[in-house]
């Protein structure tokens, strides 16, 4: 099988599409043929290991998993000999933060890894809806989100701000964001009530005062949005912050009336299910760029490293 490989920390240079031997499945885990992935930041974290305390978590010189990915979505077409929860084929999707190896044409999982995808929900679709809305989900329920509050989200175009503007929709609340020109008309289409174009506009000059900041880029600080806070907001960001000070904000915020919350992941056998239920519905749809090949994959990182990619960029497998 084809499996896109990289044996060293490093830049997509590093990625070759190599053939390998199919994995060999225990009884609790089922072999399922990948039809698409998505390249995200996660993906890009674990290509490079930074920032480093990644190699404390993938392996300090070099890295333990070899294949590259962290989500997927495909067909079950070998089950273990003590799985019961699923068949041959099955349509199944999944995402593992550390590396699902899913970046290639098969893959192994464990049964607590997988999950069903709804029906009607294409397979791209299904792997677009997963990684960038994990971390999402996390924002929104660390806090509790009250009707007629005002919500600022920063970055709302890539994979976790798109993810989340839908999100926090579901709530009767206003909300402010921030994207390029290209992108105006379809965050408004995603529920903005007031946009900033960032590229002709600092956000951080409004006027206006929130009840949440989050900052799903990671590209501003607690230091610079505070001023935009109601006493007692909160600010919440995807990154640590320079000299990782989201963290240690993070620890001292009861002492102060503007607070961080650090967004550590809630557990995917809570956020799946919720995303699955939001992709059934119709409430969620995620925002798909471009689409490569796995033979182009390391074209597929060049151009998300790039830092311009608008919701998802999806490798398809088949």
């Amino acid at each position: 099988m084809k499996a896109a490989i990289r044996r060293i920390y490093g830049g997509p240079e590093q990625i070759s599409v190599e053939e390998i031997n199919l994995p060999d499945i225990h009884d609790d885990e089922v072999l399922i043929r990948v039809h698409a992935a998505t390249v995200n930041r996660t993906d890009c974290a674990n290509l490079t290991a930074k920032p480093f305390i990644m190699r404390l978590i993938l392996g300090l010189s070099k890295p333990r998993k070899v294949i590259m990915g962290t989500d997927f979505a495909g067909e079950i077409v070998q089950i273990g000999n003590t799985v019961t929860k699923f068949k041959k084929g099955n349509n199944v999707f999944g995402f593992t933060d550390i590396g699902s190896e899913s970046q290639s044409e098969y893959m192994k999982a464990n049964v607590k890894d997988v999950f069903s995808i709804p029906d009607g929900v294409g397979l791209k679709v299904a792997a677009a809806s997963l990684e960038g809305a994990h971390y999402a989900y996390t924002f929104i329920h660390k806090v509790n989100i009250e009707p007629g509050q005002k919500v600022f989200i920063n970055g709302a175009t890539g994979a976790i701000g798109s993810a989340l503007l839908q999100f926090v929709r579901q709530y009767d609340v206003k909300i402010t964001a921030t994207c390029n020109t290209k992108n105006i008309g379809l965050i408004k289409s995603l529920g903005a009530d007031k946009i900033y174009d960032y590229t002709k506009e600092d956000f951080t000059t409004d006027t206006e005062s929130y009840d949440f900041i989050f900052d799903a880029v990671g590209k501003s600080t607690f230091g610079k949005c505070k001023p935009l806070l109601k006493k007692k907001g909160v600010y919440i960001s995807s990154e640590l912050g320079p000299y990782s000070q989201n963290i240690f904000y993070a620890l001292f915020s009861f002492l102060k009336s503007k607070k961080v919350i650090f967004p550590i992941p809630y557990d995917k056998q809570k956020t799946i299910p919720y995303l699955s239920n939001l992709l059934k519905s119709g409430t969620f749809k995620p925002v798909i760029d471009q689409e490569f090949t796995l033979d182009d994959i390391a074209k597929a990182y060049d151009f998300v490293m790039t830092g311009e990619k608008t919701g998802n960029v999806v490798v398809e497998v088949v």
